[in-house]
C-alpha cells in the first residue's frame, strides 16, 4: 500500500448508516467504508485520466465489491455510487460471512489498507499519454493494495 492523502474534510463522504439493501446486513454485520474508486482529472499510474461524466448514468446501478479486482473473492457489495466533483464517491459495505471480508475488514480498521480501484469497459477515449477516458461502463470496484489512481482512497470507516 503507498502512503495515505490527506483528504480536505469538506470532500470527505460519510456512510448513511439509515441505507439497507434487502437482504443485505440488517443484523448490524459488516463493516461500511466510503471513498472514492476514481478522482477526476488526475493521471494515474498507467497514464490514463478519467474525465467528468465517463461513468454516465449510475442511479440504481449494482457492481460488486471485490478483493484485488479478483471475481472469484467477493467482499460485500456497494451500496451507493455517485460522481461528484472529486471523482466517483462509493459507499460499501464489506460482509463478515467471509474469510475474506474478515480480513478485509481487519484490515480497515487497522489502516492497513485503503486504496480503491474499478474494473470498466472503454466506451469512448482520446489521445495518448495521458489517455482520456471519456466514457466508461463500470463493472466493479475492488478494495486494493496499490490503486493504480494513488487518490483513489477509502476515507471514511463505520463498523
Amino acid at each position: 500500500m503507498r502512503g495515505g492523502v490527506a483528504v480536505d474534510q469538506s470532500d470527505r463522504p460519510s456512510p448513511d448508516p439509515s441505507r439497507r439493501r434487502e437482504g443485505g446486513f440488517g443484523d448490524g454485520e459488516g463493516l461500511r467504508f466510503a471513498g472514492y474508486a476514481a478522482v477526476f482529472d488526475a493521471v494515474d499510474r498507467g497514464g490514463d485520466v478519467v474525465r467528468r461524466g465517463a461513468f454516465g448514468a449510475l442511479k440504481g446501478r449494482q457492481v460488486p465489491l471485490l478483493w484485488q479486482h479478483r471475481p472469484d473473492t467477493p467482499l460485500g457489495y456497494v451500496e451507493t455510487l455517485a460522481e461528484d466533483a472529486r471523482g466517483l464517491r462509493v459507499v460499501a459495505r464489506v460482509s463478515g460471512r467471509t474469510a475474506a471480508g474478515r480480513a478485509a475488514m481487519a484490515m480497515l480498521r487497522e489502516g492497513a489498507m485503503g486504496g480503491l480501484s474499478f474494473g470498466y469497459r472503454v466506451k469512448a477515449a482520446r489521445g495518448a499519454r495521458p489517455r482520456e477516458l471519456l466514457a466508461l461502463d463500470l463493472v466493479e470496484v475492488s478494495l486494493v493494495r496499490a490503486p493504480m489512481q494513488p487518490l483513489a482512497r477509502v476515507v471514511a470507516v463505520e463498523g
